[in-house]
């Protein structure tokens, strides 16, 4: 077995703009600040930090969950059957939009294919099981 890069996730940092807080018309969406006299642009001491490249995570590692697999979000049984052959290096989110029994055909054909899924419950699926549990008795 390979040995496997520890998966190391950073503090995520929240980069506001400059002056977001002074102006309502000012978004908090970070954009560079460029003016000449501009003490963050400067980085001088106590101002607020700005985007560098050592706040990224290792590219090895960037996107991969604690299973050490890609997530693949799947809205239909045709994608879900592209994760064939690659059901080692991904696994499956089902689409938030995805009905109840549509999403228990996938459950069903994802432990056929040996893909794993992240969020196999589900509340439509609860909600799915009472129904059937009500019409029974």
């Amino acid at each position: 077995m390979s040995k496997r890069i520890r998966i190391v996730k950073k503090k995520k940092t929240t980069f506001d703009r400059f002056e977001c807080h002074r102006h309502l018309r000012v978004k908090r969406n970070w954009r560079r600040p460029r003016g000449i006299d501009c003490s963050v642009r400067r980085k001088f001491r106590g101002m607020l930090r700005t985007p560098k490249v050592g706040y990224g995570s290792n590219k090895k590692t960037r996107n991969l969950l604690p299973n050490y697999k890609l997530k693949f979000t799947v809205n239909n049984l045709k994608e879900l059957e592209c994760l064939l052959m690659n059901n080692d290096k991904y696994c499956v989110e089902i689409g938030k939009n995805v009905g109840a029994t549509l999403r228990l055909q996938m459950l069903k054909r994802a432990k056929e294919l040996n893909i794993s899924v992240t969020n196999q419950k589900s509340k439509k699926l609860e909600r799915l099981e009472n129904k059937l549990k009500n019409k029974t008795k």
